[in-house]
C-alpha cells in the first residue's frame, strides 16, 4: 500500500523539511566562521604562552618549515633573550584582517621602556604559526639583534628641614682584580683580610669563565674616604679601584634610625613589586624614610630598545621612555638639634623627640646606640653582622617606635585629666604622707614617694613629684575620668606619623582595680607610652591644649590631632611645671637659667616583678620645652636603666646642653 498524506501530515514534513534546511546553511555559516576564528584563536594563543614563558610550547606551535629554518634551542633561547630582556608583558592582540589564511593584527604590549605598538601579520597554516624573526618585530631580521640601553633614575635625596643631605648621592670606590697582573697566592690572602672576605670567595669570583687576564673583576666596594685602607690596597698588585656612585648617609649613626637604609632586593620584593621596574640587582628602601618613601624616591629608569645590524648599528628604535630621577623628600627635622641629642646620649640606651607644638613639626628623632646605614651599602662580612645582630644594646632597635613606662612625666597628664574633667581641685592639700594605701584591703601593697611636700597641693606636688599625691588624686578622679581623658589623649589609637610607631597603651585588661588605677596615677601601673605621643600630649600645655598631629617630612598643610585641654587647664599645668624648673626643690632645677623661661616634668619608669623587687631597672624620662613663642619646643627624652647614675637627673643633665644650644642659634 501506498502511503496516505493527510493534510496534518503533509504538514508535519514541511517543517521538518525546513528545519533540516537552516541546520544545514547554519552548519555551513559555523563552519567558514570557526575556520577564521581557530586562527585567531591560534594566533592569540601563541601569544599567551609568550607571557606564560613557555618557549618550548611555542616552538611546538610553529609550522614545520619554520622549524626547519629555526632549531629548537636557537629558537628557544633568542625569544627568550628579547622578551625577557625587554620584559614585555599585558599583550594585547587585535586581529584586524584576514585573507587566506593570513592575519594583518596589532599589537600592544608593556616593555622596560614603556608600552609598544606596532602591526603585523603572520600566515597560520594548518593551526601553526609560520614564523619567521619579523614576527617579534617587523623590522627584526635574522641576523639582527635587540639592544636595551637603560638610563638609570637618581634616587632622590633626603634632606633636612634647611636643606642639608641626610641621604643622597655620594662616591665610593669599587674594588676589584686584574688577574694578569696578580703574584700570586699571597695576594689572594692579604686582600681577603682587608677586605673582610675570604680567600675562597675571591678565588671563586676570579675563575669565572668570562674573566680574560686584562678584565677588571669588581669584589665590593668601599667608602672613598678612607685613605688608609685604599693606600694598602694599591700596594697588592692587580688591584684596582674605579670610582662609583653610591647612596650615601653623611650623618652615619646620626640619623639612621629615621632615615633608615636600603638593600639588594630579594626574590620576596620582585614578585610583590612587578612591574615597577627592579631587577635582580636593585635596591630598595629597606626602613625608616628610605622604606616609606620608596615609591618617591625611587624615580623611574630610562631605557631604549633598537634593533641593531650585525655590525652594531642601528636600524630603528622600537621604544624609548625618558627617565624620570626621584622626588627629594624633605623632612622637619633639625640635623643640628638632631646631631646634639645623638651625641649627649649616643652611649645610652634612649629615644629622644622633638617637635614645634604649634605646628606638629618633628625636629629630631634620635634612637641610641644606633648602627650606620652607609654599612648596609657596602656590606657586612659574617662576623660584622653577627656582632652587630648579637649586641646586648640593641642598636638595630628602633626605640623612638617603641613604648616605654612613663614613670612621672604622667603625673602632669593625670593633672590635666583631673582639672578638664572637674574632678581634682588644684588647690586641695591631699597630706604630705611618705608611705601610704588606701585601706586594709590593699594587704602588703603601699604606695611610697621620695618627697611629701607641705601643703601636698597639685604644684607642690609636681614641683616634688610626689607619687602618693597622684595614685589619690587618680583615685578622687576616678576610673571613669581617667578612661575618658586617655581616650581624649588618643591613648591606645594608632599614632598619625609617616613611620609606623607602637601604640600608647593605659591598660592590657580591665582597669577596675584601685590599685592599678592609683599606679596608673604617677604613671606604674599598666601605662605605656610611645615618645612621640607623649611629645604631642606635652605639647598641647605650650598650645593652648591642642595636640598637633605629629609629622616629620616637611607640608604646608598642619592639622590638630586632638583637642584634650581647654586654655585654662593647659594654663594652671604651665604654670605648674615653670616652677618644676625654677623652683629650687623643682626635679628639673637643674635646667634653670636666666636666658629663657623652660617648662618641665622628670619621670622614672620602675621595671620590676614585685614591689620589693631590688634588682630591676629604671627608666629616666624628661618632658620639657620652651615658653618662649618666638621659640617653640618640646623635646622628650626616655634612657634605659638609669638606675644608680642618678635616675631622671642623668636626662635632665644630658638634655641641657642640645636644649640650650637650639635656643641661642
Amino acid at each position: 500500500m501506498g502511503v496516505v498524506y493527510t493534510n496534518r501530515n503533509r504538514k508535519k514534513y514541511i517543517a521538518i523539511g525546513g528545519l533540516v534546511a537552516i541546520v544545514v546553511i547554519v552548519a555551513v555559516v559555523l563552519f567558514f566562521l570557526l575556520s577564521g576564528n581557530n586562527n585567531e584563536s591560534t594566533l592569540k594563543n601563541f601569544y599567551a604562552q609568550i607571557s606564560e614563558k613557555k618557549y618550548e610550547d611555542m616552538y611546538n606551535s610553529l609550522s614545520s618549515e619554520s622549524q626547519k629554518s629555526y632549531d629548537q634551542q636557537t629558537f628557544v633561547e633568542r625569544n627568550q633573550n628579547i622578551y625577557e630582556g625587554i620584559e614585555a608583558s599585558n599583550f594585547q592582540i587585535e586581529v584586524t584582517d584576514e585573507t587566506d589564511n593570513e592575519l594583518t593584527y596589532n599589537v600592544k604590549m608593556n616593555t622596560i621602556a614603556g608600552e609598544v605598538t606596532f602591526e603585523n601579520k603572520t600566515t597560520i597554516e594548518d593551526g601553526k604559526i609560520v614564523w619567521d624573526d619579523s614576527f617579534i618585530f617587523p623590522d627584526l631580521t635574522q641576523n639582527d639583534r635587540v639592544r636595551v640601553s637603560e638610563d638609570e633614575a637618581i634616587r632622590g635625596q633626603i634632606l633636612d628641614r634647611n636643606g642639608k643631605m641626610l641621604a643622597g648621592q655620594g662616591e665610593a670606590y669599587s674594588v676589584g682584580l686584574v688577574r694578569g697582573k696578580l703574584n700570586g697566592e699571597n695576594d689572594y690572602d692579604q686582600l681577603a683580610e682587608l677586605l673582610g672576605l675570604t680567600k675562597e670567595s675571591i678565588q671563586k669570583t676570579m675563575s669565572a669563565s668570562w674573566i680574560q687576564d686584562d678584565s677588571f673583576v669588581p669584589l665590593t666596594t668601599i667608602p672613598s674616604t678612607d685613605t688608609q685602607l685604599e693606600n694598602q690596597l694599591l700596594q697588592i698588585p692587580g688591584v684596582q679601584l674605579n670610582t662609583v656612585e653610591v647612596r650615601t648617609y653623611p650623618y652615619g649613626e646620626v640619623t639612621s634610625h629615621l632615615t633608615g637604609y636600603m638593600q639588594q632586593v630579594t626574590a620576596e620584593d620582585l614578585e610583590k613589586h612587578q612591574g615597577e621596574g627592579y631587577t635582580e640587582t636593585s635596591m630598595i628602601g629597606r626602613s625608616g624614610i628610605e622604606a616609606a618613601y620608596e615609591k618617591q624616591l625611587k624615580g623611574t629608569n630610562g631605557a631604549t630598545i633598537s634593533i641593531v645590524d650585525e655590525n652594531g648599528s642601528t636600524k630603528s628604535t622600537v621604544a624609548t621612555q625618558e627617565k624620570q630621577d626621584g622626588q627629594d623628600v624633605t623632612l622637619t627635622i633639625d640635623i643640628d638639634l638632631q646631631k646634639d641629642l645623638y651625641q649627649s646620649f649616643e652611649n645610652d640606651q634612649s629615644a629622644s623627640v622633638a617637635m614645634n607644638p604649634t605646628n606638629g613639626e618633628v625636629l629630631s628623632l634620635v634612637s641610641t646606640p644606633s648602627f650606620d646605614s652607609n654599612d648596609f651599602i657596602y656590606g657586612f662580612s659574617t662576623e660584622e653582622w653577627d656582632a652587630l645582630n648579637n649586641d646586648e644594646a640593641q642598636p638595630l632597635t628602633n626605640r623612638f617606635r617603641s613604648t616605654w613606662v612613663p614613670g612621672s612625666t604622667m603625673k602632669s597628664i593625670t593633672a590635666a585629666i583631673g582639672l578638664e574633667t572637674g574632678s581634682l581641685d588644684a588647690s586641695k592639700d591631699f597630706g604630705a604622707e611618705m608611705k601610704w594605701q588606701k585601706d586594709s584591703s590593699w594587704g602588703d601593697y603601699f604606695v611610697t614617694t621620695l618627697h611629701a611636700p607641705n601643703p601636698n597641693n597639685l604644684r607642690n606636688a609636681l614641683i616634688y613629684s610626689d607619687n602618693v599625691y597622684f595614685a589619690k588624686a587618680a583615685l578622687e578622679i576616678g576610673k571613669d575620668n581617667l578612661e575618658k581623658g586617655y581616650k581624649s589623649l588618643m591613648i591606645g589609637e594608632d599614632i598619625p606619623f609617616e613611620l609606623a610607631l607602637t601604640k600608647s597603651q593605659y591598660t592590657s585588661d580591665s582597669f577596675d582595680d584601685e590599685i592599678l588605677i592609683a599606679d596608673s596615677g604617677y604613671g606604674q601601673g599598666q601605662i605605656l607610652m610611645n615618645p612621640v605621643q607623649m611629645t604631642s600630649i606635652y605639647s598641647s600645655f605650650m598650645n593652648d591644649g591642642k595636640m598637633m598631629t605629629p609629622h616629620v617630612v616637611k607640608s604646608t598643610e598642619t592639622s590638630v590631632w586632638a583637642e584634650p585641654f581647654s586654655k585654662e587647664t593647659t594654663d594652671e599645668i604651665k604654670s605648674d611645671l615653670i616652677q618644676v624648673v625654677e623652683d629650687n626643690n623643682g626635679t628639673a632645677h637643674a635646667l634653670n637659667n636666666s636666658q629663657y623661661q623652660l617648662a618641665a616634668k622628670t619621670g622614672t619608669g620602675e621595671i620590676k616583678d614585685s614591689q620589693d623587687d631590688t634588682t630591676g631597672t629604671e627608666l629616666g624620662w624628661l618632658s620639657d620645652a620652651s615658653t618662649d613663642s618666638s621659640k617653640p619646643i618640646v623635646i622628650t627624652t626616655m634612657v634605659e636603666d638609669v638606675k644608680g647614675r642618678g635616675g631622671s637627673n642623668y636626662v635632665v643633665n644630658g638634655v641641657k646642653q642640645p636644649f640650650m644650644s637650639y635656643l641661642q642659634k
